[in-house]
């Protein structure tokens, strides 16, 4: 049978609820429903999940036997779970209990329908690139993770700037102080990044963004980068302005003044569960609620009407060009030998 593991926020009663019906909408369709023991105690607290039929993860069964992650939370909730379930490539299907929601696939109203679209099968796999990222000070490595979204560095005292240079493929573009700098993936692009003023990339692009967050300099441009390059930040020595680096807003670890951070793409993606295939376009309209009042669209081909009369196009005849020149000098006449004798 197919088990499906339910992730859910433990601190929101409308996730614990959204646990106990999606847990027992599995069962009734002859799924079996898993979840971590500490969440299927905060669901069995409510009145409503006292008789929870679950299994429990890494006692009951283990992760290479679960067939797909349900989460119902936020991002930040599927940001959580894509630790979980990364290593053993268990993709992820996210419900929206949050405000925006940009990683979650459908939202709470839809509950029902997406435990039918699960049963079913009715959902498509994509992969999200993620990114390396390595701390080194004194040339050792200090720390080395990964993340979804972005990492992060942030000034450490709300005071002070720090100074950085940013580098790309070995090459520096720029120092400056600033308040951070953000190094994001195409789905980090509208988090932490569009926040600081970065573009918005498309998920299926491959590439690498790097945005300053309010540099005091004249070129702290965001830039995205190709997806081979290898991104870098040095903090430089000259003050003493430490920083922190935030990776998903999950890990994190103080960045003294000397240290490099260098960021490259993970060759391990993230695996999303997507059960509606609308545009990525339509989904920023839709969560950031943009206006699109008086548009028309294109027209569909089969609606094309030819007029029938054409205004004839008159253009003058083809004309060439010559760059400008000064004048020649005229040439001095040619004097007779009469004329030359007189003159001398």
């Amino acid at each position: 049978m197919r088990r499906i593991l339910v992730l859910t926020h433990t601190g929101r009663t409308d996730a614990l609820m959204a646990a106990v019906d999606t847990c027992s909408r599995l069962r009734l369709a002859g799924l079996i429903p898993v979840m971590r023991r500490l969440e299927m105690q905060a669901v069995r607290n409510t009145p409503e999940g006292e008789n929870l039929d679950v299994e429990v993860l890494d006692e009951d069964t283990s992760l290479e036997a679960i067939d797909l992650g349900v989460v119902l939370g936020g991002d930040g909730s599927v940001l959580r779970a894509a630790e979980l379930v990364r290593n053993a490539g268990v993709p992820l299907l996210g419900v929206n209990l949050g405000h925006v929601g940009f990683l979650a696939e459908s939202e709470r109203a839809a509950l029902q329908e997406t435990v039918q679209w699960i049963v079913e099968r009715r959902y498509t796999v994509e992969e999200r690139m993620t990114i390396d990222v390595q701390v080194w000070l004194d040339n050792r490595r200090i720390a080395h993770t990964w993340a979804l979204n972005e990492a992060a560095i942030e000034k450490a005292n709300r005071e002070r700037m720090i100074e950085v240079v940013m580098e790309v493929d070995g090459r520096p573009l720029s120092t400056f102080g600033c308040d951070g700098v953000v190094m994001a993936t195409p789905t980090g692009s509208t988090a932490y990044a569009f926040s600081a003023g970065g573009p918005v990339v498309w998920p299926e692009v491959e590439a690498l963004v790097m945005v300053p967050i309010s540099a005091h300099a004249l070129f702290a441009k965001p830039l995205v980068v190709a997806p081979t390059s290898v991104l870098a930040i040095e903090i430089l020595t000259r003050t003493d302005a430490g920083a922190v680096l935030w990776c998903d807003g999950r890990r994190t670890i103080e960045l003294p003044p000397g240290a490099r951070i260098e960021v490259t793409r993970s060759t391990k993606p993230v695996r999303l569960a997507r059960v509606n295939q609308t545009p990525f376009s339509e989904r920023l309209v839709n969560k950031f609620e943009l206006p699109i009042q008086g548009w028309r669209g294109p027209v569909e081909p089969g609606d094309r009407v030819t007029a029938t009369s054409a205004l004839p196009v008159i253009t003058p005849a083809m004309q060439v060009i010559e760059p400008r020149h000064h004048a020649p000098k005229p040439e001095p006449e040619t004097l007779g030998d009469k004329d030359h004798r007189r003159q001398l």
